[in-house]
């Protein structure tokens, strides 16, 4: 019997975990950081849209945990945990962080978001000792990724660049 399966999407600054059949996709990493932490055994997997790689930079108190490196890994790892995953078993998949736009002000480091993104996801995983196996990160074009918990292939549309699948 064939089962129907579903795209679950995220949105920027947003996450969501998903199982079999259905796949889970983003859209418009340009900056933003898509980083897909998964269980390959239990079949399950997250995906976190980060925009921004420092909680501190948010305005107000109430913030959106998913907005932030520093606060949306360590979340989705607790979705995934509470959707059957295991935490020693977690591996993650990375793209985006493109450097969007070339700047020629003195404040240089401010306005690199997607090195910065790329940099602060790593620091979290590396943090809760979860191993990035591929990733697709750096350059000026933007991307759509989607991944797949029952093959852990996550597939990856660039700009001009087309398909590749990590």
């Amino acid at each position: 019997m064939n089962e129907l399966f579903h795209v679950i999407k995220v949105g920027i600054a947003d996450m969501n975990v998903v199982q079999p059949p259905h796949l889970i996709r983003t859209s418009g990493l340009g900056s933003c950081v898509g980083v897909v932490i998964f269980d390959q055994m239990k079949e399950v997997a997250g995906l976190a849209h980060v925009m921004l790689p420092d909680s501190s930079l948010a305005r107000s108190e109430t913030i959106n945990i998913a907005k932030y490196a520093d606060t949306a890994v360590e979340a989705l790892v607790e979705l995934i945990i509470k959707a059957g995953g295991r935490k020693n078993w977690l591996k993650a998949k990375l793209a985006g962080g493109a450097q969007m736009f070339s700047f020629q002000s003195a404040n240089t480091d401010m306005m690199r978001i997607g090195p910065r993104n790329i940099e602060a996801v790593k620091r979290e995983l590396e943090r809760l000792r979860i191993p990035v196996v591929a990733e697709d990160v750096g350059g000026s074009s933007g991307r759509t990724i989607e991944f797949n918990p029952k093959t852990c292939i996550l597939s990856i549309r660039t700009v001009n660049q087309g398909v590749k699948e990590i």
